[in-house]
């Protein structure tokens, strides 16, 4: 019989270390890109991940009006969402939704990929998507992040 023993370590919200992202989605596929986004976010690329602990990274997104989707997307994919109320069912293709918010695009990618409860919606605040190049985290010295393709 071995008389070693392997605990298994889980991470306490207290010992969380978080570092800061920063991704350039200039030219990235939507899909691919906010995949790893979600990734980094839950805390899967760290070795103490814990299902039910939030231990993810902050994450800046810079340049979210220049993203692409492959295919026909664009125009044929569409956004839908419903107030409860007769007539309010609104739908819109990524092409309007860009024209409008051009971060919405990512924000809601990322957020269909995380948890559907109160973890999710802690992950999701460390989500900080912008259009043009320009961001106001440079103080907390985030660093490059260069997304596989």
């Amino acid at each position: 019989m071995n008389t070693l023993s392997y605990r298994t370590s889980h991470a306490k919200p207290e010992e969380v270390k978080r570092k800061w992202h920063l991704i350039d989605a200039e030219g990235q596929v939507v899909g691919r890109m906010c995949s790893q986004i979600a990734h980094i976010l839950r805390g899967k690329n760290k070795v103490d991940f814990t299902p039910h602990v939030d231990n993810g990274d902050y994450v800046i997104v810079i340049n979210a009006e220049k993203i692409r989707f492959t295919g026909k997307k664009m125009t044929q994919k569409i956004y839908s969402t419903y107030s409860g109320y007769p007539g309010g069912q609104k739908s819109a293709t990524p092409k309007e939704v860009l024209a409008k918010t051009p971060t919405r695009v990512v924000e809601v990618a990322v957020r269909k990929m995380l948890p559907k409860n109160k973890l999710g919606d802690a992950m999701i605040k460390k989500l900080f998507a912008y259009a043009g190049p320009e961001h106001y985290h440079a103080a907390q010295k985030p660093e490059v992040l260069t997304i596989k393709s």
